[in-house]
């Protein structure tokens, strides 16, 4: 984006009076990594310059000094003001997707053998993230990033425990329009599928067999992923204080099941319209 404005006519607040400028790393890295410090609530230059330094080196290799770094800052100075006209009159942005599901447990450990309860739509399966095994359904959402807030949810989707939970999205990528989306580590798999249909797909990084630790970029990012997804656990969280989903149930009370859910695992689009 930044790219984009500065080629078409931010360029033209970046006066060079000097033949002999080092343009090396050019003023849409500058302005790129001065606007990604501010996203990430930073107020100092130094701070900024810092979280570049130690974490942006292999997509910034020809970063300066500090000192160079400030001065680079002060000579663009004067773009940010029509940046902010240009992306103000934009309108609202298109949100990131967050994705992810949560467990509903009709029965657990030993006694989700023998549940009989709605098993045309729940069966047996394994939560990873509470190490249980249960027997219930799992309940998915696909939402949009809000900044501040809750995430939107534009899909929710209902499937059996057993369901695989990359499965569920794969079938649904094809409908989605090209974006970012952050899920978990269970959606890493998907990401050559999803790159293929204009999708970024994001997921904390996965040890590989035998490997203890993470090295420090990958436990950067995995950290970043969680961060940005946390509004959706959240979500998460406001769903149950709201229904008492905290522990096992009797019946899926307050939850509209279609008829073929079991079977193919549907999403149903929230329409904003008509709520």
């Amino acid at each position: 984006m930044v790219c984009k404005h500065y080629q078409e006519d931010l360029w033209i607040h970046c006066q060079r009076f000097s033949p002999y400028c080092d343009l090396l790393f050019t003023d849409e890295e500058v302005i790129t990594l001065f606007l990604f410090g501010i996203m990430n609530k930073h107020r100092e230059i130094k701070t900024i310059y810092d979280e570049a330094h130690r974490h942006l080196g292999d997509g910034f290799p020809k970063l300066p000094s500090y000192p160079g770094f400030v001065q680079r800052v002060n000579k663009v100075g004067d773009v940010f003001a029509p940046l902010v006209e240009i992306l103000s009159a934009r309108g609202p942005v298109l949100g990131d997707w967050l994705l992810d599901f949560q467990p509903i447990i009709l029965a657990q450990q030993g006694h989700s053998f023998n549940a009989r309860v709605a098993p045309e739509y729940a069966s047996r399966g394994y939560c990873a993230s509470k190490k249980l095994y249960y027997y219930g359904v799992k309940l998915h959402v696909l939402g949009q990033q809000q900044i501040g807030s809750l995430p939107f949810p534009d899909y929710i989707g209902i499937t059996p425990a057993s369901e695989n939970d990359g499965k569920v999205l794969e079938n649904f990528l094809p409908y989605l329009p090209e974006n970012r989306a952050y899920g978990d580590k269970a959606y890493e798999y998907l990401k050559p599928i999803a790159a293929a249909q204009g999708i970024e797909l994001l997921t904390p990084i996965k040890r590989l067999k035998g490997q203890e630790y993470l090295d420090g970029a990958d436990q950067w990012l995995s950290r970043a992923v969680s961060q940005v997804r946390q509004p959706i656990e959240s979500f998460f969280n406001w769903i149950n204080e709201k229904t008492g989903n905290k522990r096992p149930r009797s019946k899926l009370r307050g939850i509209g099941l279609p008829k073929n859910a079991a079977s193919c695992g549907e999403w149903t689009r929230r329409d904003s319209k008509s709520e």
